[in-house]
């Protein structure tokens, strides 16, 4: 586990030419990353860092040299690539919108300590992690620094208690349109908007008390805990994401102050509880926004988060999962082998059938030309049967090279297992990477020209992406369609915390184009055969709620079975806090009495065989 904190690993500095084009939304410039372009002019003296945070979020003195800017260090970073330390002023203003803290970046090792007070001179900067594409908003700062140390042992300024009742339950307020959904220049109003309430504490001292984890630490040593333990509870602990306008504001990230090498970061699952106090200063960073660097981290309480295990299925049903088993090639360990089959025995009951997502080529992501994944499934299948599971037999179909996205040279496609022993595939001349299924019919039934088959590959939308892999299968007489997916990812898309509101999501486009080709596919069944059971599922990369899901719907044809659930068990993956749909299996008309089942056992816990929970359904054909 790398001791540089991935948040803090990417700056890009605006300057005084840029900073109009900030506040207008504007993507038009953008120093490299860790570079410093503000330019220097008449040097402000006297100012004080309210004057510099100002009450926008951006600093009406950025590009600005100042003088000798008073305040205690109330936290320091001594390694990864922004290191530098926070002071705040202890005389605070009566304007609730100005933070009393600031972010010094030194770039090297600070030599001040905390309790020092210190007198800064240097640039006024607005750092955009990520840089300008990325939409996120930027943090002020004072860089190329001369520091002077005062005094030491000081008492911290006292901390500002971030709680249920301090977060207003509003999350942003509406972006500017005539700045392109920006709202860096509207005036901050903290008591109205969470966003806004949180910018206003940039940089400053603050504190929560006891939370609940509601984001398992991750490989970067951070965790996501919420102040409001009522807002979108899941049965397990965590915080739903069930639509755009919910994005619950109690969340928040927290990482450790102190490097890794001195003091191991807790490791935390959905639903524990931090207790005691966490307290340091409030950053914003790439990787989740507003973020507590905490001098002072609480104590992690275990509450005993068990994973699930889903009933199996009876004499009668047919069983069908789909489970994203993250970039799984035969380099791996063995033990990642071994989980995911004890997974699929124990916790999914070996269903009868069985849609794999990111199942790499025999090389992994080694661009060396090779694109059969024959050693990785058998690897995978075997494991299987030492855990005690069936003989699951398989079909796909292997993409060309370097042309299906996920890792480069790993070549992730989706691949069916099944159960022979229970459901039997009906094999129709393979198609090969660029050759389309279709839809016929054949004695008054919907039967597919290719199976396995891919739908659609040389349509535009699955340029760089999973092509979808069709195929049929026999349960008792009775033909069932399965459609396995991979939608193209939600790279690019802005974060919740962007300085757009609402923020962009570019990703979904393509999704859009994917789901109206498979949308389209599936009406070819129907049409063939009315009362066809389909089954569509995978890794969508889409919430139940999006336009991605309504187009798969289009016309009625499709269900998304996950909203037969609870609106607390749905969700399938954890991101920034929030429990929210990801991974999907939709139904056709005909499959009208089914169970459904989201088996939580990966995305709440910080060791994870995958970052997915797979989906079961069972119904009888």
């Amino acid at each position: 586990m790398p001791s540089i904190p991935r948040s803090a690993a990417v700056a890009t500095v605006v300057a005084t030419a840029l900073a109009a084009g900030l506040l207008a939304g504007s993507a038009s410039a953008a120093a490299g990353a860790g570079a410093d372009t503000a330019t220097g002019v008449a040097a402000a003296a006297g100012v004080r860092i309210h004057d510099i945070q100002g009450t926008t979020r951006t600093s009406p003195l950025v590009g600005q040299q100042v003088t000798d800017v008073e305040g205690i260090v109330i936290g320091v970073r001594t390694y990864g690539s922004s290191r530098g330390f926070w002071i705040q002023d202890p005389q605070a203003d009566a304007n609730p919108a100005t933070s009393e803290g600031l972010f010094v970046f030194t770039s090297s090792t600070p030599t001040v300590a905390v309790g020092d007070a210190v007198k800064v001179s240097g640039t006024v900067g607005e750092y955009v992690p990520g840089g300008l594409s990325s939409g996120n908003q930027s943090l002020t700062q004072i860089s190329k620094p001369a520091v002077t140390v005062v005094s030491s042992g000081n008492a911290l300024p006292a901390p500002v208690t971030v709680s249920a009742w301090s977060v207003p339950s509003a999350y942003a307020p509406e972006g500017d349109p005539a700045a392109a959904n920006s709202i860096n220049a509207l005036p901050l109003k903290p008591r109205s908007y969470a966003l806004d309430y949180y910018e206003s504490l940039e940089g400053s001292n603050v504190r929560i008390g006891t939370s609940r984890v509601v984001g398992a630490t991750d490989p970067y040593a951070e965790l996501w805990v919420t102040v409001k333990p009522w807002e979108n509870p899941t049965w397990r602990g965590g915080t739903r994401y069930g639509s755009y306008a919910s994005q619950n504001t109690g969340r928040l990230q927290i990482q450790s102050l102190v490097p890794l090498a001195q003091q191991p970061f807790p490791k935390a699952n959905v639903g524990d509880v931090v207790s005691g106090t966490t307290e340091g200063p409030l950053d914003f960073n790439q990787f989740g926004g507003y973020t507590i660097t905490a001098r002072t981290l609480g104590t992690v309480t275990d509450r005993e988060l068990e994973r699930e295990s889903t009933r199996p299925q009876r004499g009668g049903e047919l069983a069908v999962a789909t489970y994203n088993v993250e970039n799984l090639d035969p380099s791996d360990p063995q033990e990642k082998f071994d989980a995911l089959a004890e997974a699929v025995v124990t916790n999914l009951a070996s269903p009868d059938v069985l849609a794999l997502e990111e199942i790499q080529d025999n090389s992994g992501a080694k661009n060396d030309g090779t694109v059969a994944a024959d050693q990785t499934v058998k690897k995978f299948t075997d494991a299987i049967v030492a855990a005690g599971g069936p003989a699951y037999e398989w079909r796909s179909v292997d993409p060309e090279n370097l042309t299906d996205g996920g890792e480069p040279g790993g070549n992730i496609r989706q691949v069916f297992l099944f159960n022979p022993e229970r459901v039997s595939f009906t094999d129709r001349g393979a198609g090969d990477a660029t050759t389309a299924t279709g839809v016929v019919r054949e004695r008054g039934r919907a039967a597919l020209t290719h199976s396995p088959g891919r739908i659609d590959p040389a349509n535009a939308a699955w340029t760089d992406s999973r092509k979808p892999l069709a195929g049929e299968f026999v349960f008792r007489g009775r033909t069932v369609f399965v459609i396995a997916n991979h939608f193209g990812s939600k790279g690019g898309d802005e974060g919740l915390t962007s300085h757009h509101q609402p923020p962009v999501r570019s990703s979904e486009a393509k999704r859009l184009e994917q789901a109206q080709s498979v949308n389209a596919f599936v009406k070819g069944i129907l049409k063939a055969q009315r009362n066809a059971d389909v089954l569509v599922l995978g890794d969508i990369n889409d919430f139940e709620f999006s336009a991605t899901t309504k187009a798969l719907t289009d016309g009625g044809v499709l269900y998304p079975a996950i909203l037969s659930l609870p609106r607390a068990e749905r969700y399938s993956y954890v991101y920034q806090g929030n429990s929210q749909v990801l991974d999907q299996i939709l139904t056709s008309p005909s499959v009208g009495d089914f169970s459904y089942d989201s088996v939580h056992i990966n995305a709440e816990f910080a060791d994870q065989n995958s970052d997915h929970d797979p989906q079961v359904l069972r119904f009888r054909p």
